[in-house]
């Protein structure tokens, strides 16, 4: 161009300054707008002349590329707040996944961690698929986890509207942002056929497929796919117009038989995250929780006209430890800030001293429910309904969405498409029209409509419900969707199986079921939705029974594990605490020597995640055996400051510390 006089020497400079060639195109465009018709011209007999891959970029590539940026900005710019997103700037860069990751449900990460990781480095968002140092390369294939509620979607549409609108990122061509919602729409597809479905408006598939142009494949949400990946099975497939069912395609794609020259990027929840081959993964990073102060910003926003409120529900979560461990998951907040604010706001001097502010997991979400069931819901404010018919609306929507929340947790099934809710008798207009669909969220695209709870601990309270209520007449397991099971009558009978289930479950799905189906039961609960969802006082008699069943699960040798723990949270849910005060007090006047038998041993290792007493220091001076310090290992890792002297350990005793302090979950940072 220079030879041709098309360009000055300064503006040939400010050309080469662009970082890419699509962005040198731009460049030169807006240099020779205002030449005149014999340099456009000249520029493109040069063009079609030397240059094929330059004139692609000006005549096809380029209009593509200006299209996709305008149907992106304007689809994810809708109500995306950029003031409480800053969290989501920084991510946790970690090695992989821990082993509680791999194996327990989120609750029980949040609670055992006490909602940190022991990772010092982080990554900030505009340089997620950069090479990390001058000698590496490009991440192909990342990976970023977090438990449900902690905002992986919302990071999603954080990083491509700021990428549309040029601020990160500038060397990447095309952003395709997919979820696995819409992948389980189809059956069979081609890589090409998927770009061209998702977006019509990329009119050359095949300059991704072929990697002329740079490429992000943005995969959301891999715990909500129907089919578990399997990638020891994978049928290999290398051409991008061959069409083959979706599970193949992702794996192929994943590893680097079509698409080759994209990086991908995956969101999961961090169970469903091992199903990739973790030397697949370049790179992976976690999404952190709420600090404190972010946590006191996003109170202050929930109750943005009333400031008083926002502080006394702050301090309500702060005085509960286990509470405010939970918290520090906006999803979570959400809920119990909701729930405390309707208790704070509807409460008077006289009913404070009947009711409680709500401390446990199912008290938080018997208000949530009971604000979301009534006219007094924050967002969408109704005309007050007679308590009579607001409950037998709730009634009608509770039954009807609670099998579909406890058969989609049995099939680990998150998100429901029109096919689901007409097998579950589900009425989409009374959905629709009630305060049920506070609670079940739609999500429409083009080809489809999804369905799914605001948040997974949502369904599994219904799914709760739902079981309760069945399990007071259901005749046959009701487990067994189908009815063919052998005759199973009461409901201690119903309850004892759901309990033994979830003890058998190795992926730990159904251990917040349960807890709320023993909450269910709490006197506390029982007032709470007495005329609402279940009937007054008639937890009386099942509770003793109930208590029973769970403190027989505790008596078991010295084997201790987050099952036994989940056991002592479904004790509290049933307001049935006498075993762990009486060890807590015991730690408290450091007297526990001699009392440590397996049952208060299970005690001992529930109050080490949830006790005041430990937050400072966890002290457990002069009354460890070894049978006692093995079965407390897994729960050890996690105290950050702990006192084990005075207990005449020997060799067997020091080589367990040693390789609890070798594990990479182990999070002690002072040890006496």
């Amino acid at each position: 161009l220079r030879k041709l006089d098309l360009l000055t020497a300064e503006e040939a400079g400010r050309v080469q300054e662009a970082s890419s060639l699509p962005e040198q195109v731009r460049a030169v465009v807006d240099v020779l707008a205002g030449k005149g018709s014999y340099a456009s011209q000249s520029l493109q007999t040069f063009i079609e002349t030397t240059n094929s891959q330059l004139y692609l970029h000006i005549t096809v590539y380029e209009p593509m590329v200006q299209k996709h940026l305008e149907n992106l900005q304007n689809y994810y710019g809708n109500g995306l707040e950029t003031g409480p997103l800053q969290r989501l700037t920084n991510l946790l860069l970690v090695e992989g996944l821990t082993d509680i990751q791999q194996k327990e449900h989120d609750i029980l990460q949040i609670e055992a961690t006490k909602g940190l990781r022991n990772v010092s480095k982080s990554i900030p968002l505009e340089k997620l698929f950069l090479p990390l140092s001058k000698v590496s390369i490009p991440p192909r294939i990342s990976v970023t986890i977090g438990v449900a509620g902690i905002g992986k979607s919302t990071l999603v549409k954080l990083f491509v509207y700021t990428w549309a609108k040029g601020e990160i990122n500038k060397d990447i061509i095309f952003v395709l942002p997919l979820t696995f919602r819409e992948l389980n729409t189809y059956e069979k597809l081609s890589a090409e056929r998927l770009i061209s479905l998702a977006f019509p408006h990329i009119t050359e598939p095949n300059c991704i497929s072929a990697g002329a142009a740079r490429t992000l494949l943005i995969l959301d949400g891999l715990d909500e796919f129907k089919t578990p990946l399997d990638f020891s099975n994978t049928v290999v497939c290398t051409d991008p117009k061959k069409e083959i069912q979706v599970d193949n395609l992702i794996t192929n794609i994943i590893r680097g038989n079509l698409l080759q020259e994209a990086s991908v990027w995956v969101t999961s929840r961090p169970t469903a995250a091992s199903q990739i081959p973790g030397g697949l993964v370049d790179r992976m990073t976690e999404i952190r929780g709420f600090g404190a102060a972010e946590m006191k910003d996003f109170l202050d926003q929930m109750f943005l006209d009333n400031r008083d409120l926002s502080g006394q529900v702050l301090h309500h979560i702060r005085a509960n430890r286990s509470l405010h461990v939970m918290c520090t998951v906006p999803g979570f907040c959400w809920i119990s800030g909701s729930s405390i604010g309707y208790y704070l706001k509807n409460s008077t001097d006289q009913s404070q001293e009947t009711t409680a502010v709500p401390k446990t997991l199912s008290e938080i979400y018997s208000y949530y429910f009971k604000m979301a069931l009534s006219s007094d819901w924050a967002e969408k404010p109704r005309e007050t309904l007679r308590i009579e018919q607001a409950a037998n609306n709730s009634k009608k929507i509770v039954g009807s969405l609670g099998r579909l929340a406890f058969y989609g947790l049995l099939k680990k099934k998150y998100v429901f498409y029109e096919q689901d809710m007409k097998a579950y008798g589900i009425d989409l207009s009374l959905l629709q029209s009630s305060s049920g669909g506070r609670l079940l969220l739609k999500e429409e695209m083009q080809s489809f409509t999804a369905y799914y709870f605001s948040h997974l601990t949502i369904q599994e309270f219904l799914a709760a419900i739902y079981y309760y209520t069945a399990a007071k007449r259901a005749i046959f397991d009701l487990f067994t969707e189908s009815g063919m099971s052998w005759p199973k009558l009461g409901f201690l009978n119903h309850f004892k199986s759901a309990v033994q289930r979830s003890l058998q479950a190795e992926d730990r799905q159904l251990d917040i079921f349960v807890r709320f189906l023993s909450g269910l039961l709490s006197p506390q609960v029982n007032k709470l939705l007495s005329g609402w969802l279940l009937v007054k006082d008639e937890h009386n008699s099942f509770r003793s029974q109930a208590i029973s069943i769970l403190q027989g699960c505790l008596n078991t040798d010295y084997a201790i594990s987050s099952r036994t723990v989940n056991t002592m949270h479904c004790l509290h849910e049933i307001q049935h605490t006498e075993i762990a005060k009486t060890v807590e007090e015991a730690m408290k006047n450091e007297s526990l020597a001699g009392m440590l038998t397996p049952v208060n041993c299970s005690a001992l290792a529930y109050l080490l995640q949830v006790s005041d007493v430990c937050m400072e220091e966890t002290n457990l001076s002069n009354c460890l055996t070894y049978n006692v310090c093995k079965s407390l290992l897994s729960q050890l890792l996690f105290c950050h400051n702990l006192r084990l002297d005075n207990n005449q350990f020997k060799d067997n005793v020091m080589e367990l510390l040693g390789s609890m302090l070798s594990v990479n979950d182990c999070q002690i940072q002072k040890l006496r």
